[in-house]
């Protein structure tokens, strides 16, 4: 099944990118930005003037920490994000509220010229054919069952990843989504979620992450830390 966008996104026209040093959103998630570079409160003010959506991209590398202030390359998968909130403040900056709406990958960039300080680039949808949801299904029934057992249900949210499931109220591959961005934090596996538009692969990236998070945890168990004098960690 394709990803469920209810906003409509113009691939015909370029969109703002915003650049990040890790992969801070994917699709469905909500995140709050604080807006104060001169580049990046023109590319708001001009946004909030159009349809509100601007694609949250990664840099290629760790070379950015140097050249940031320049226009260091950016990895090809981005999340395109919808503005659902925002406060503009009297010195030019802003609080801003977004929403992951989809996948896109970067077809052509267009770096910053006199009078535009971002860059923009024409993006392609990743993600948006026809699949079936078996996969995503799947998915859910093993969360269901790992994340009330231990090792897993010791991550602060299993419980209410657990709850959302059970409620049936929002389609499986939703709470794929849900999942990725609550669940996973390592941040080259979010952005192989992220650049990944099969619903079957991005089902066993999470399961995979999954697994070995269990597996680590297994681990440190083993070493029985409620024994370690105070102080003492296990890594």
């Amino acid at each position: 099944m394709a990803e469920e966008v209810s906003i409509r996104v113009n691939f015909a026209r370029p969109m703002p990118v915003f650049p990040l040093g890790h992969v801070a959103l994917l699709p469905q998630q909500i995140l709050p930005m604080h807006i104060f570079e001169p580049r990046y409160r023109q590319m708001i003010g001009e946004v909030l003037d159009g349809p509100g959506q601007i694609a949250m991209a990664t840099f290629d590398g760790d070379d950015w920490k140097q050249t940031y202030h320049g226009n260091p390359p950016v990895r090809p998968a981005v999340c395109i994000a919808q503005i659902v909130q925002h406060e503009a403040m009297d010195d030019g900056r802003f609080n801003l509220l977004i929403q992951g709406v989809c996948r896109a990958r970067i077809v052509e960039e267009s770096l910053p010229d006199e009078t535009r300080l971002y860059r923009e680039a024409m993006l392609e949808p990743i993600g948006m054919a026809e699949e079936p949801i078996g996969p995503a299904d799947e998915l859910c029934s093993w969360l269901a069952e790992n994340l009330c057992e231990e090792p897993l249900s010791r991550l602060a949210s299993a419980e209410e990843m657990v709850k959302l499931i059970d409620s049936g109220q929002i389609p499986p591959q939703v709470v794929l989504e849900v999942v990725s961005f609550v669940l996973i934090t390592d941040d080259r596996t979010r952005y192989a979620l992220l650049e990944e538009g099969s619903v079957r692969r991005r089902s066993g990236l999470v399961r995979t992450s999954l697994d070995d998070l269990a597996g680590v945890l297994r681990k440190a168990a083993a070493q029985k830390p409620e024994e370690w004098p105070k102080g003492c960690s296990w890594n």
